[in-house]
Parts: C-alpha cells; structure tokens; sequence
C-alpha cells in the first residue's frame, strides 16, 4: 500500500521529484530516467509506472535548469522503449502459446488477446503507434503483439516510428511549455490533463462497445 501511496505522489510531483533526482545524482539520472521508460514499456507487470508526465517533466527541466540536456534525453529514451517493447514482444511470443492455454493469467484473459490480435489484424501497424501513446495499453500492446502472432517485421516497423513520435512529442512539448508560470503552479493539473486525454481513446471506445451491447 505505501508503495501505490508513494508512486501517486511520485507521479504528481513528478516535476519536484525530478529536480531531487537531478540534485542527488546528477548524470545518472539518465540512467535512471532509461530504467523507468524501459520498465514501464518492457515488463508487462509495471504499467503504471509514469510515461507521458515523465517525458514531459524532463523536457520542462532540461529547459528549467540546464541540468539535463535535452537532445540526450530524446535519443536515449526512444532506445529505452524499442528495448522495452522488444523485450515485451518476444515474451509474449514465448509465453503466446500457454497464455491462450489459459482462461485467465493475473489480469490477462485469454479472449483479450484472441480480441487484440483481430483488432491488430483489421487495423494493421497503425494500432502500434497508437498504442503508444495511451497509458497502461502501451505497457500490454507489445506483450499481445507478439503472443497474437503479429509478424514481427510488421510490428518493429511501426514499434519505431511510435517510439520516436511518442518521446520527441511530449518531452519537446515540456520543453518549450513547460517552464510557462502557470503550468509551474498547476503541474498537478497538467498531468491529470495529460493522462486524461490519454485514456480518452479508451473511454470512447468501452462507451461505443457499451452502446452497442
């Protein structure tokens, strides 16, 4: 329980957490920066680890205080989440055959997958690159990718173009706004506002699929 307490006030406070870090340890925290974007996107158990609001806090800083370069911060993180990915893929292609052996696996249902894959299949690559900007989903989309038999020269191709749209996006969009007075005051907000219009895709959809049923 304290670890859920310390990671909603982590991700909140990402902006002064952040600075802490940089104070503590300076340079590594790329390291530590690569850690959470690969975790977060590469072992299918960690999906709420920050993504968005990290990528853009580090932005925010790197303009803020100079302390994190930016142009390092962009490269090294869109490799943390294709290693991420990759390692999320070919796990769920290990593991494809039992998992859909199973009727339900911690919180995976077999006919999520089944259901995933027919959706992979009617949009094609494109579904990737969405994926990747939606909170959680990017976390469990390689895993299904690769367990549904999604070809893999199919996926990477748009697992890379997804990655670097996702981090040269948010964390440019903290670097030149995020040092605005009143975004400063209201990070909170911004980052409620972040998540929101991430998980808005999936809200339509469940209200769409509700409807229909």
């Amino acid at each position: 329980m304290e670890f859920i307490h310390f990671l909603i006030d982590f991700i909140l406070h990402l902006d002064r957490h952040l600075t802490d870090i940089v104070n503590q340890y300076g340079t590594l925290t790329y390291v530590i920066l690569f850690l959470i974007v690969f975790v977060e996107t590469g072992l299918i158990v960690m999906p709420l680890l920050p993504g968005d609001s990290l990528l853009f806090a580090a932005g925010a800083l790197a303009a803020a205080t100079g302390a994190l370069n930016v142009w390092i911060i962009i490269p090294l993180l869109i490799v943390a989440a294709l290693l991420g990915d990759n390692v999320n893929y070919f796990v769920g292609k290990f593991l494809g055959d039992w998992v859909k052996s199973k009727e339900r696996i911690l919180f995976f249902k077999r006919e999520y997958i089944e259901q995933t894959h027919e959706f992979y299949e009617k949009h094609g690559g494109k579904t990737v690159i969405m994926a990747r900007f939606v909170p959680i989903v990017r976390t469990v989309a390689p895993f299904v990718a690769g367990a549904g038999s999604m070809t893999y020269s199919k996926y990477i191709l748009n697992c890379i173009l997804g990655a670097v749209l996702w981090v040269v996006s948010i964390t440019l969009l903290g670097y030149f706004f995020g040092n605005f007075e009143i975004v400063k005051k209201n990070f909170e907000l911004v980052v409620f506002g972040i998540i929101g219009i991430s998980v808005l895709p999936i809200v339509i959809g469940a209200f769409k699929n509700y409807t229909k049923k």
